[in-house]
C-alpha cells in the first residue's frame, strides 16, 4: 500500500469514526504502529486530522478530501462510470466538466476515445483537467476564470461566471459529493455549488456522474435540484429502489 492509499484510509476511517487510535490503525491497515504514528504526524502537519495522546481525531476537513487522496476511493466504478458517459459524446460537441475524480477520469477517457478523435471542447472549472489536457491537440480546452480551491483543484467565485455567460455547451457532466431524490444534487463546497450550477445551467443536457456511496446523500449546499439533471451515470452497486425512484422523478438511470 503506498503512503498516498494509507493516509487516504485513515482518513476514511476517521470520517466513519471520528477518532482512532495508532493500535487501531496499524491493525485496520496491518502496517506497524512506528508507520502510524508517523502518518498520523504528517496528516496533522496538513490540517487533515488532530492528533491526540495515543492516536487522532477528525478535523472537518476530512469530510471533504483534497483530490489527490481521493483518487484510490472506487477506482473501478469510476472507470466503468467514465466508459459509460464518454459513449454520450459525439464528436465536435462542447463539454461542461467541473472538478472531481470522476470527472478527471472521464476526461482522460474522451480525450482517448478513437470516437472523438476529430476533435471536441472542454469547458471547465478543473485545473488538474485542463493541465492534464492541453497537449491534446485535437481538445480544445476553455478554462474559467476564479479562485483555485486546494481540495478539488476547482476554479471558485464570481470570475467564473464571465466565461460561463458567454458560452453554451452540449452536455455537462457534473462530478457531485452527494445526490438525494428529494434535494437534488450537492456538495460539500458552497462555492464549488454555486459555479457547478453556472455550468449546468449552459448546458442542454446535464448528466450526473457519481459512484452509488454517493447516492440517497445529502451534503452542505445544493447544486441544482433533481429536476435539472436528465441522466445519471452510475454503478451497477446502485441499489433499485433508489434507481427507480430516481426514474420516477424523470431521471434516465445508466448502471455501468
Amino acid at each position: 500500500m503506498s503512503r498516498y492509499d494509507r493516509w487516504n484510509a485513515i482518513l476514511e476511517l476517521l470520517a466513519q469514526e471520528g477518532r482512532l487510535s495508532v493500535e487501531e490503525a496499524a491493525q485496520s491497515l496491518d502496517v506497524s504502529t512506528a508507520t502510524i504514528r508517523r502518518d498520523f504526524d504528517q496528516l496533522a502537519q496538513q490540517q487533515m486530522l488532530m492528533r491526540t495522546r495515543g492516536g487522532a481525531v477528525a478535523q472537518s476537513v476530512s469530510y471533504d478530501l483534497p483530490l489527490r487522496y481521493k483518487t484510490a476511493r472506487h477506482a473501478d466504478e469510476k472507470h466503468r462510470i467514465a466508459a459509460a458517459a464518454a459513449e454520450l459524446v459525439s464528436p465536435g460537441a462542447v463539454i461542461g466538466l467541473n472538478g472531481g475524480t470522476t470527472t478527471s477520469e472521464l476526461a482522460r477517457t474522451l480525450a482517448t476515445s478513437p470516437a472523438l478523435e476529430t476533435g471536441f471542447t472542454i469547458v471547465t472549472n478543473a485545473l488538474n483537467i485542463a493541465s492534464e489536457l492541453t497537449v491534446r491537440q485535437h481538445v480544445k480546452i476553455v478554462v474559467t476564470g476564479g479562485v483555485a480551491r486546494p481540495q478539488s483543484y476547482e476554479l471558485i467565485g464570481p470570475l467564473a461566471s464571465g466565461v460561463l455567460e458567454q458560452v453554451t455547451l452540449d452536455v455537462a457532466f457534473l462530478g457531485v459529493d452527494a445526490l438525494d431524490v428529494e434535494l437534488g444534487a450537492s456538495a460539500h463546497h458552497e462555492g464549488e455549488a454555486s459555479v457547478n450550477y453556472l455550468l449546468i445551467s449552459r448546458a442542454s443536457q446535464v448528466v450526473v456522474v457519481a459512484d452509488s456511496s454517493k447516492i440517497g446523500k445529502r451534503a452542505f449546499s445544493r447544486i441544482c435540484p433533481t429536476n435539472q439533471i436528465d441522466t445519471l451515470v452510475t454503478d451497477a452497486q446502485l441499489s433499485d429502489s433508489l434507481a427507480n425512484e430516481l426514474t420516477d422523478a424523470g431521471v434516465k438511470v445508466i448502471r455501468a
